[in-house]
């Protein structure tokens, strides 16, 4: 098996979920072979950046020189996990995915791209059209509607800042740390609000697949009348794939 680096932080609480799917997804993998127990997972070793730090170091849309301390941090963090043994890394967290063109200047060892495992999933269900949903950074970006048109798959066109803005207090209101109670029912709101029938529904930030819990190991779902897509369990079947692959 591979050995998994995991850039976690971005927040906690979906970094604790990417290492449980990891490991339960290994382990149905081998029990499907006859393994006995203990069955085995794959090695991991998790760098876990400081959200709050790396929250006051984002950019400005549009202009590179503004993002570069928020670049060295997730830089220097794959370096720690390259240079600890890692075959390859992935970065629990989509809002950084904006900036992996830069981050990943310097590393060697591949990086698994959510944005990658995200199109091919949501490009499976045959959906001709996506909303992203995510924080600030990720909704005001192209690169999943850019990914996704690699696809012939239709993203949303950029939403009013306000509703961005929403989006973005959403998460840190009702999903720090967790889903709060009402982050299902306050979500779902935004979702009937802007997502017209036959759209897959991409929960592009790592957070908001923990208000659907009983599908937090599913990329792809159907719940409260709508196609939800799960970047989140994509990029861990990505990364199950690339470290258990003979």
């Amino acid at each position: 098996m591979k050995k998994i680096g995991i850039l976690g932080g971005v927040g906690w609480a979906s970094t604790v979920d990417y290492y449980r799917a990891i490991s339960e997804g290994a382990g149905r993998y081998f029990a499907a072979r006859g393994h006995g127990s203990p069955l085995p997972i794959p090695p991991m070793t998790i760098e876990s950046v400081t959200q709050a730090k790396t929250r006051a170091l984002r950019g400005v849309a549009g202009d590179e020189a503004s993002w570069a301390a928020f670049d060295a941090v997730f830089r220097e963090a794959l370096l720690t996990l390259e240079n600890a043994g890692c075959d390859f890394g992935i970065i629990a967290s989509n809002t950084p995915h904006a900036r992996l063109h830069a981050i990943r200047q310097g590393v060697s060892m591949p990086i698994l791209s959510i944005f990658d495992a995200t199109a091919e999933v949501t490009a499976s269900t045959g959906a001709p059209r996506a909303l992203v949903l995510g924080t600030a950074v990720t909704m005001q970006a192209t690169n999943y509607a850019d990914r996704l048109a690699d696809e012939v798959i239709a993203a949303n066109d950029r939403l009013p800042e306000a509703e961005i803005a929403e989006m973005q207090a959403m998460i840190d209101s009702e999903f720090y740390g967790g889903a709060s109670e009402s982050a299902h029912d306050r979500l779902l709101a935004f979702c009937n609000k802007h997502a017209e029938p036959g759209t897959a529904i991409l929960l592009a930030c790592t957070e908001l697949p923990l208000a659907f819990p009983n599908n937090l190991d599913d990329p792809v779902f159907e719940a409260d009348g709508h196609l939800f897509i799960n970047p989140s369990a994509a990029h861990v079947a990505a990364a199950l794939k690339q470290a258990l692959e003979e």
